[in-house]
């Protein structure tokens, strides 16, 4: 039996706004009126939003391949965008370069303990909503959402399994934990934009060390199969980053069958225009 945690209907469409608002928050309470994000757009998001209610100044960084819908709703929160590589470690360095330059706040995509824990507000959540949950099944990035979620659930019911989710071409968590340290990657051009990191964070990695029970990994046909199946079948839209969780159970990758599930929708920002060329022909 399976569940879903929709935060591909979150406000601005992604999970991100929760670690957001935890960190802009602390950033704004100790005189913050600047702040800065490096995103593939959906972080950035989150930061133009709360900045903007929180009436402040934000200037997001993001990659040169960012969707047209993720740029424009950055600018439809009064935030500024600047285009740069395609990487987080082309785009981090840089946002800090701009908060430094007028002594603001940069805002970490997930490296950051106000981050994980807004996002760990999500394990929180399914705790509260459902009973008798198996497994959670989580995408990964740079590590923030999961290892979150994973220290929500685990310090609460150490019984429920969290499950992690990489693309084969961007496995570089995968790859860190079977050898037991950070291990990057030289790159990726995955589909799975939001998860395009060449290493797990500093922070985060030693979470999902300790929490994470497994690592997954779906192709990139399977994340388009998965992405087509919501979209048809479903009638959802979601981030191909969405699908990979989709995909690792629809192609039997969980280490388990019969359990119940609950698959996290991390978010549904796409570019309408450019979702033909994720659909699985």
């Amino acid at each position: 039996m399976g569940s879903s945690q929709a935060e591909h209907l979150q406000k601005t469409g992604a999970f991100k706004i929760r670690g957001a608002a935890n960190k802009v928050t602390e950033a704004v309470s100790q005189g913050a009126r600047y702040v800065t994000a490096a995103s593939s757009g959906n972080h950035g998001q989150a930061v133009a939003y709360i900045a903007n209610a929180l009436q402040i100044e934000a200037k997001i960084v993001v990659p040169e391949d960012a969707s047209l819908c993720k740029i424009e709703a950055i600018e439809g929160y009064n935030s500024s965008v600047e285009k740069c590589g395609y990487l987080s470690s082309d785009r981090i360095p840089r946002a800090k370069v701009l908060a430094n330059k007028r002594q603001g706040v940069f805002i970490p995509p997930y490296d950051d303990p106000l981050i994980m824990a807004g996002q760990g507000t999500i394990g929180l959540e399914i705790l509260s909503q459902l009973e008798d949950v198996d497994a959670v099944v989580v995408p990964i990035g740079g590590g923030g959402l999961i290892s979150g979620i994973a220290t929500a659930i685990k310090e609460s019911n150490p019984a429920i399994r969290v499950i992690g989710v990489e693309p084969e071409t961007a496995n570089d968590t995968y790859l860190s934990l079977a050898k037991g340290e950070i291990t990057p990657i030289a790159g990726t051009t995955t589909i799975a934009d939001g998860l395009r990191t060449i290493q797990p964070g500093d922070l985060t990695f030693p979470v999902v060390q300790k929490y994470v029970d497994e690592i997954v990994l779906v192709s990139e046909d399977e994340i388009k199969e998965a992405f087509t199946f919501v979209l048809e079948r479903m009638k959802q839209l979601i981030e191909p980053s969405s699908a990979t969780v989709v995909a690792a159970c629809m192609f039997n990758k969980l280490p388990f069958t019969n359990k119940r599930v609950v698959a996290v929708i991390s978010g549904g920002n796409v570019d309408v225009a450019n979702s033909i060329n994720l659909i699985k022909k």
